[in-house]
């Protein structure tokens, strides 16, 4: 996957966002490659025309020359107060993503880290459709479906990579059903108490989303994160703000109707 980067932020100049694609690219490569399979590479394009956000209708790859697979957008004010970034797909199933400079601070909430974060999901769910069975968080008898997101549940740890700081992601065996003796289940390898990090578990600052079937109406969405986490909570309302509203329609239609 080739994803467009466009910087359409009137503060960010171009050689700080390339010195972050490359770091990206790095961590796509280097990083994220050897445990999925599967990867992507960013590259800085020209900016076009600017598409509504949270338009499904919109045409958005207007660029310049060829675009990319999909298409990263940096902005400045985000539509939603505090949203640091989402993904998404359009109705003509491009792929795309938001990164909004202004809600964005230092550490795990840098701007490079959304960049890192917005870009790993983009490549692990581009359209932002797809479901995990697994384990209730809060009950392992009962089986829930887990969005497939690959950064949220380590949203609170990152790292450097070239002095940029990026994202930390799950690995494969996070969505086993079962843990596994010594299995190492982010790419960091966070240790609990005598553990790594559990399957369909969270980090602090880290929280998940997962939809309940047998739920009321209405409630079938649910979050997942330590309550007493400010981080997490912040990073929940983000998300439930900027990029859930058309997820919850797509998904709860494919829900009923198989």
């Amino acid at each position: 996957m080739l994803i467009s980067v466009v910087n359409r932020s009137r503060g960010l100049n171009d050689a700080d966002l390339q010195k972050a694609v490359r770091a990206v690219n790095r961590q796509l490569e280097e990083d994220f490659y050897p445990h999925w399979q599967f990867g992507a590479r960013l590259r800085v394009d020209s900016a076009g025309r600017m598409p509504a956000q949270r338009d499904r209708q919109v045409d958005l790859p207007t660029l310049p020359g060829r675009r990319g697979d999909a298409v990263l957008y940096i902005l400045d004010k985000p539509t939603m107060d505090g949203t640091e970034g989402y993904h998404d797909g359009n109705n003509a199933d491009v792929p795309f993503g938001f990164v909004f400079l202004d809600a964005c601070t230092e550490g795990a909430d840098s701007w490079t880290v959304a960049l890192s974060h917005e870009a790993i999901e983009l490549v692990g769910d581009p359209l932002n459709n797809l479901l995990v069975q697994g384990p209730h968080p809060l009950d392992h008898r009962q089986l829930v479906f887990h969005q497939f997101e690959l950064c949220d549940a380590v949203s609170g740890d990152c790292y450097e990579i070239e002095g940029v700081t990026v994202q930390n992601f799950v690995l494969p065996g996070w969505f086993a059903r079962k843990p596994v003796d010594g299995a190492r289940n982010d790419f960091l390898g966070r240790v609990e108490p005598g553990q790594s990090l559990a399957p369909f578990s969270i980090a602090p600052g880290g929280y998940l989303m997962f939809w309940d079937e047998r739920a009321p109406e209405g409630k079938k969405w649910t979050p997942h994160f330590d309550t007493g986490d400010g981080m997490a909570g912040r990073k929940v309302a983000d998300k439930v703000a900027g990029k859930m509203a058309s997820k919850l329609s797509r998904v709860a239609r494919r829900c009923h109707h198989g």
